[in-house]
């Protein structure tokens, strides 16, 4: 199975290999608008989710490949298309609480996505508890935490989130993390969302205790940006364009041509297998990131945050619609 945490590689990869235009118990639907493409992906079988290697349940996969490029027009609809995708899967009261929780460490750039956006949330809890006359109608009771990770507190992050839910009694949790890809083009510039929860650290090979909707109980919608991508991977892509290359060029030394010919009748997961033992001696586990990510990580953050804002408060969906 390929090493990324995007429903939508996962299935590329799936289809691919299977050689299939559709996969059973997989249903999927495809937009694109102005340089942002949504795609919806539900795994409704048991034996689907077993073959995709994911969670039975709803995901959507927002693509914006411009936000590599500076664009505050773009930012501000790529928001307005989160807001409508959460909406789609949020079915709540007015007077529902939920908890926004912030993943990952934020003293590792890659990490900090889900304590970034956290930052920037509209959290009125406290106020409406304790000053209900100080904020008008149309604002939901919002908390959010980011709770750090094992390395830092010693405590698994599930156990932290349960505790909370325990005390809390929300009507429903979302959980922000920063994911890894199998593909360079969708770092930091790919939103996921899904209705399935989320397992801390799985995308670099650690995975918690889950936060799903089986472990605490209620809904739990998960929201993801992929920041890093699996050095093996990327190495594996690279090796396939070189040898494309060569076929297209004349007058490379035999050797090479054979040696990348041979490599290229390996199986993929062979292929992978391969550059992870001569990697692993060398490097261990590696895991890659764009040079830009601390510019990349604010916007795709600041997109996150405006999105949310808008989607669990009526009345800031209303001025940002406006």
């Amino acid at each position: 199975m390929v090493r990324t945490d995007l429903i939508i590689e996962a299935h590329e990869v799936l289809l691919q290999t299977s050689r299939l235009q559709e996969i059973e118990g997989i249903k999927s639907f495809h937009e694109s608008s102005d340089g942002i493409d949504v795609s919806l992906i539900e795994i409704v079988t048991p034996e689907a989710a077993q073959k995709i290697g994911k969670s039975p349940g709803k995901y959507i996969t927002i693509e914006a490949p411009g936000l590599r490029d500076k664009n505050s027009e773009l930012e501000e609809r790529l928001a307005a298309v989160v807001c409508r995708q959460l909406q789609r899967l949020l079915h709540l009261a007015d007077d529902a609480t939920i908890l926004v929780v912030g993943l990952g460490n934020w003293n590792v750039t890659p990490d900090s996505l889900g304590p970034s956006v956290v930052e920037a949330l509209y959290v009125t809890r406290h106020i409406k508890a304790m000053h209900p006359d100080k904020i008008g109608p149309g604002f939901r009771n919002v908390c959010a935490i980011a709770p750090g990770v094992l390395g830092l507190t010693g405590i698994e992050t599930g156990e932290i989130i349960f505790g909370i839910v325990q005390r809390l009694k929300p009507d429903l949790v979302i959980a922000i993390d920063a994911l890894a890809a199998r593909s360079l083009h969708r770092l930091n510039t790919t939103i996921q969302i899904s209705d399935t929860g989320i397992y801390p650290g799985s995308g670099v090979g650690s995975r918690g205790q889950g936060i799903t909707p089986q472990t605490l109980g209620i809904p739990v919608l998960a929201i993801g940006v992929p920041t890093v991508v699996d050095a093996a991977t990327l190495a594996n892509d690279v090796l396939e364009l070189v040898v494309k290359a060569v076929h297209k060029q004349a007058g490379v030394g035999s050797d090479v041509s054979q040696l990348l010919s041979l490599f290229e009748e390996l199986e993929s997961t062979d292929k992978k297998q391969l550059i992870r033992e001569v990697l692993n001696p060398e490097v261990g586990m590696l895991m890659v990131t764009p040079k830009e990510v601390d510019r990349l990580l604010n916007d795709i953050s600041g997109v996150l945050a405006n999105g949310l804002n808008a989607a669990l408060h009526p009345r800031v969906a209303a001025e940002f619609f406006h």
